[in-house]
């Protein structure tokens, strides 16, 4: 496997905003800390998790820019490059590749629902022009094209592409990618709605691109662990049922505004989400804060379960 592949436990951080909305550099310095002490492998700044779509194109260089000055080379920093045409997206990764980024992940620009043929198309453009590792996010819910394994293996053909993070609703695809053992690595994502994570990790899976691992990195770091020994199944398939609760949890709402709000309540950089989305209400956050008493997260990770916190987090 290449070294620019990544195995393990791949987070897609939010994006910690000050009080007045503005991008929170110190709360992003303190997250990358935060998960390099947690086993996190690498993670992923601006997707989905970030509000990557509600950002400004000034606002997303400068959080490349400054996120890579606080790179200590223990975890690789990867970045949300996807634009909203072929051109703009060469100019995001060239950005990133420019900082001295670890790799770039892009996906079908949203809400044009461009064919698979213009997708395909679209990301080898972008790989041919790209001088860093590239991953492609096949994420249908959110941008209305579901590349089929045929088309995924066509992307793995091409010397940059490293990644593969599949949210397709199609489990059958996640067999089907893995028995071709493309020169990639295989990841999906965790929701449990879904159901791709135990799947692809039985078949030979190289871990997770989650969001989870904003809350519980270090349980994400064991349920993301390639499967080379009984061992390594058995304690996934232990962390993957104990941890259900949060993981049903944090897709409860349209992502992040679950995970984010409880961030905020039990006091990680968070911050404000960017309108028009809005935090959980206190019940639903309640929920969140029971939760991470069950799993005793408090003790594991010194969060602040207050229930004071839920009525600031409103």
């Amino acid at each position: 496997m290449s070294s620019a592949m990544i195995e393990g436990s791949f987070v897609a951080l939010i994006t910690p905003m000050n009080s007045d909305g503005s991008i929170d550099f110190e709360g992003f310095r303190t997250l990358l800390h935060f998960h390099e002490e947690n086993d996190t492998s690498a993670v992923l700044i601006m997707g989905s998790t970030g509000e990557v779509s509600m950002l400004s194109m000034e606002e997303r260089h400068a959080i490349v820019r400054e996120t890579m000055k606080a790179r200590t080379g223990n975890m690789q920093l990867w970045y949300g490059c996807t634009g909203t045409t072929t051109a703009g997206t060469i100019e995001y990764v060239a950005q990133a590749a420019s900082e001295g980024a670890d790799g770039a992940i892009i996906a079908a620009p949203a809400y044009i629902c461009a064919s698979n043929a213009a997708i395909v198309q679209f990301c080898l453009e972008v790989a041919d022009a790209s001088e860093i590792p590239l991953g492609f996010y096949n994420n249908p819910p959110r941008v209305g094209t579901d590349l089929t394994h045929d088309n995924l293996l066509t992307l793995a053909a091409h010397p940059k592409f490293f990644v593969l993070k599949e949210s397709t609703p199609r489990v059958a695809q996640v067999a089907q990618m893995c028995a071709a053992k493309p020169d990639m690595a295989l990841m999906s994502c965790c929701s449990p709605n879904l159901g791709l994570v135990v799947p692809m990790m039985a078949l030979g899976g190289h871990g997770t691109a989650n969001m989870t691992g904003n809350i519980i990195p270090q349980e994400m770091a064991v349920i993301s662990t390639p499967w080379r020994t009984g061992d390594d199944a058995f304690a996934c398939r232990e962390s993957w049922l104990e941890n259900l609760p949060m993981l049903h949890f944090v897709y409860s709402a349209t992502n992040p505004v679950a995970i984010k709000t409880l961030m905020a309540a039990i006091g990680l950089p968070a911050g404000p989400l960017r309108k028009p989305l809005m935090p959980l209400d206190p019940t639903q956050l309640q929920r969140g804060l029971d939760i991470c008493r069950e799993l005793e997260l408090d003790k594991r990770y010194g969060y602040s379960l207050d229930p004071v916190k839920v009525l600031a987090a409103e």
